[in-house]
């Protein structure tokens, strides 16, 4: 690759990141104030990608610019953690038609119970998609589901990491944090 073609390339990855975070503030999904996130931590910005899911915008973007890091890896299966993860690996699995998994919290004692929606054979490689990574407790939780059911984990995509070393916990179990866009990019982004 000639370093134009770098250069390009680089451009083109800024533009969309800039189109992401335009369009994560368009839709209300940054938020100022009091909050305290899922992790427990207290934080004075909340980013509701559950919000932004429910654009379809918003959520096209994303769906692309998630099936365009994941283009090539191998992969048999797109999974969400519930529920941030669940309208993004199905809007991804729309973009790349690869089958969807969903991973519930916890297992269910009612209908065909279980922890999965969608079917995963042994040794299928999947990736987890996320909404908002802080400590990546959650999609840890998923990350041992899917590795305890037989499937295959080395690589979760998540909208926005937070950078509260999600990144580090997930190193540590062998799987690489992609994410779409890094909070302190849109956090600054948006304070200006």
């Amino acid at each position: 690759m000639s370093v134009d073609e770098d250069k390009d390339k680089s451009k083109d990855k800024d533009n969309k990141k800039e189109e992401l975070i335009a369009e994560l503030k368009n839709c209300g999904a940054v938020k100022f104030g009091d909050f305290t996130l899922a992790s427990g931590k207290k934080s004075k910005y909340y980013i509701d990608i559950k919000k932004a899911s429910t654009d379809p915008v918003t959520l096209r973007i994303i769906a692309e610019q998630a099936a365009g890091k994941i283009r090539d890896i191998d992969l048999d299966i797109v999974g969400g953690v519930a529920l941030g993860g669940v309208p993004i690996a199905t809007a991804v699995s729309l973009e790349t038609g690869l089958p969807l998994l969903l991973v519930r919290k916890d297992v269910k004692d009612y209908g065909t119970g279980g922890r999965f929606v969608g079917d995963m054979t042994n040794g299928a490689r999947v990736v987890l998609m996320e909404d908002v990574t802080t400590s990546g407790g959650s999609v840890l939780d998923g990350i041992s589901a899917v590795r305890d059911a037989g499937g295959v984990v080395d690589t979760v995509i998540t909208v926005v990491d937070r950078e509260e070393n999600a990144r580090e916990r997930l190193d540590s179990v062998g799987v690489a944090l992609i994410p779409l866009v890094k909070a302190s990019d849109l956090v600054v982004q948006d304070r200006s």
